[in-house]
């Protein structure tokens, strides 16, 4: 262990605690960056050089997840304009005939958009079109946004396997092929959300009874839920063309996923597919809408979504870049032949005591992720977790794929989030109308639980 070793875990501890109170850790990660730099390259102008090449490799490395994130935000932009979002979904309102089917839709529903959208677009979709005919069913808002939450920042966005954002993280982090982790991640996501959505509601049926039985259902119904649940009325253009956009996108986003199964297309070809596919629809709905100005307006809804891109996973930079000093392949092109993997020989030595294969380890990467998630992220402890599942594993990549994945899961299911109000599970309950802090609360139990049974999974199955 060299002084730069030190540092490096002086760090990451200076990280988890930044995190426990609920800070932001961009400045820890940029401060052990510059003195790790220092202490290597014996100079302050290699110490300033590392902290930029540090961000650089971040940028290369998870590019590609930026530019899927915003070309899928981009072309539902494109679509919106005419409609096609709210028509895509509102078939369901006449299924939803009991408070169970209500639930259950409201879980599918927000997971398959989550899935191709991410959440962030999904709620005020959802939220505005489903929930009111939820409600009217006998559903009470708090379990509508139990079902949400659940459903697309649980669920869908700790699996992420079709854009691939958090498993690509997780993978490169820990310097393991994307598909191992995207398969696990997948497995996992489905066992923990499967666990807290159904204990979920069966923890809400006597307020549910409650509900219906007090004549509540009426009142709110009639008009008396949150503003933000009201469809809000917005420039419509091309709605003539809504129809027929809805089928080319279910048509287009059908072929993407049988062609990934029917030519096993995985990893990056996966997302090169997946974002080409949402080009060439944006491109479509933005000439047939526009006309000719769509030549102009096309680049407004690229900057639109590359910059909520960016605005979600711009801080990831320099997070990553820190962390991947302690890979030992990533490190080479930050501070060049001769650096170490800090935190792989870090890990390596606490392997000694802590078997990779075991409840210890598993269980143990199941509450770093959890405290990653505190600071109301979910994806910016990633790139801890990863690379500390790539040290502890030692070579053994099912081991590696199984801590990164069971990482991911304690950190997007908490931070990204589900059990902590600072997250943006504060924009499901204001959009459904519910207090957050009692939000927190109904889902502590489920989703704990969920977490625990898909931890035990992955030590009896995965490993």
């Amino acid at each position: 262990m060299t002084l730069a070793h030190w540092i490096y875990a002086l760090g990451t501890l200076a990280v988890v605690i930044t995190m426990i109170l609920r800070r932001n850790v961009v400045i820890p990660c940029i401060l052990s960056t510059f003195l790790i730099g220092l202490i290597f390259t014996g100079s302050l102008v290699g110490a300033v050089t590392v902290v930029f090449r540090a961000n650089l490799a971040a940028l290369s490395e998870l590019g590609s997840i930026f530019v899927i994130i915003g070309l899928m935000v981009a072309m539902l932009k494109s679509l919106s304009v005419t409609g096609a979002d709210e028509l895509l979904v509102s078939p369901l309102k006449k299924l939803m005939v009991s408070p169970l089917i209500s639930y259950v839709l409201l879980v599918l529903s927000t997971y398959a958009i989550s899935l191709f959208f991410w959440p962030t677009p999904a709620v005020p979709l959802i939220g505005a079109l489903l929930v009111p005919a939820a409600v009217q069913a006998g559903l009470p808002p708090m379990a509508a946004a139990m079902a949400i939450a659940l459903a697309g920042q649980g669920m869908a966005l700790s699996g992420d396997f079709v854009i691939q954002g958090a498993p690509g993280l997780s993978a490169k982090s820990a310097s393991i092929p994307v598909p191992l982790v995207t398969s696990d991640v997948a497995i996992l996501s489905l066992v923990t959300g499967i666990t807290a959505t159904i204990l979920g509601y069966f923890m809400m049926r006597k307020d549910i009874e409650i509900f219906r039985s007090d004549g509540i259902r009426e009142a709110v119904a009639s008009g008396e839920t949150h503003p933000a649940m009201q469809i809000q009325t917005k420039e419509r253009k091309g709605q003539n063309f809504a129809a027929f956009l809805v089928m080319l996108l279910v048509v287009a986003m059908a072929a993407v996923v049988f062609s990934m199964f029917r030519f096993n297309i995985k990893g990056g070809d996966a997302s090169a597919l997946l974002g080409g596919t949402a080009i060439l629809i944006m491109t479509i709905a933005t000439l047939l809408v526009e006309g000719a100005a769509g030549l102009d307006k096309i680049a407004d809804h690229l900057t639109d979504g590359l910059v909520f891109a960016f605005k979600v996973m711009g801080q990831i930079l320099p997070i990553a870049g820190f962390f991947f000093l302690g890979n030992p392949e990533a490190v080479v092109n930050i501070m060049g032949e001769g650096a170490p993997g800090y935190l792989f020989d870090i890990g390596k030595m606490l392997a000694n005591f802590i078997p990779a294969q075991g409840f210890l380890a598993a269980f143990g990467m199941l509450i770093l992720g959890i405290i990653t998630g505190l600071d109301g992220s979910g994806f910016s402890g990633l790139p801890m977790t990863g690379t500390l599942a790539g040290a502890m594993a030692a070579g053994n990549q099912s081991a590696a794929s199984a801590l990164a994945a069971i990482g991911q899961i304690g950190a997007i299911w908490t931070g990204g989030g589900t059990i902590i109000a600072w997250s943006s599970l504060v924009a499901v309950a204001g959009i459904v109308g519910v207090p957050v802090l009692d939000l927190v609360r109904k889902n502590f139990i489920p989703v704990i639980t969920g977490m625990i049974v898909s931890t035990i999974v992955a030590v009896l199955f995965l490993m």
